[in-house]
């Protein structure tokens, strides 16, 4: 096997392994159900892994990496921090049947007891932080956004969503997605100094 051949076959091992542990979950998710699902043998996937919990940090790794290139792309435009905010608001909440965001919440959860998954899940949890905050701190500093502590504000933002997504995402119809998206609009703009339509 060439070494561009063993990458397009990770590659398809491991968005397999995400569809799988979309359906199964994390903690259900064994090697054999992936190598099934890709049509491979089970050797072929430990291969390219060595553990169970090697395959799923890095399955999870992958899934949440499409958001974070999506999420990169926005801060490295050359669009106003207000707009880069607007953008990044929209990008985090969930929508359709929140696929991603069963898989950060299903993440966070087996990362009390896998080691490798919870390095992976804060490694990347960090970059939107990270993100929010470097945008934040530019709105202060091109005086579109008012705010004495970016970090602080990134962290209380983004805590309001992931929780209001949890609620969605396990729990149908107790609140809606234009609820939630009103709420994280009020609470963002309370602490950026806006009004919320200033985020729409």
């Amino acid at each position: 096997m060439t070494r561009g051949s063993a990458e397009v076959r990770l590659d398809s091992l491991l968005r397999t392994a995400c569809d799988v542990i979309v359906e199964r979950g994390l903690a259900n998710t064994r090697t054999a159900d992936v190598a099934r699902a890709a049509g491979v043998s089970q050797a072929l996937v430990f291969y390219h892994f060595a553990t169970k919990e090697r395959l799923l940090a890095q399955a999870f790794a992958y899934a949440a990496e499409q958001d974070l290139a999506r999420l990169d792309a926005v801060v490295g435009s050359a669009a106003t921090p207000l707009e880069k905010l607007r953008k990044i608001l929209k990008l985090y909440a969930p929508t359709g049947r929140s696929k991603a965001w069963a898989m950060w919440i299903d993440g966070w959860s087996e990362s009390l007891r896998v080691r490798e998954l919870e390095k992976v899940s804060r490694r990347l949890d960090l970059r939107w932080k990270e993100a929010l905050t470097e945008v934040i701190a530019a709105g202060v500093a091109d005086g579109s956004l008012t705010c004495e502590d970016a970090r602080g504000a990134a962290w209380r933002i983004s805590g309001l969503i992931d929780g209001l997504a949890v609620q969605i995402a396990v729990h149908e119809r107790v609140i809606s997605r234009r609820q939630m998206a009103d709420w994280v609009r009020l609470s963002a703009a309370r602490e950026l100094g806006l009004q919320p339509d200033q985020l729409t």
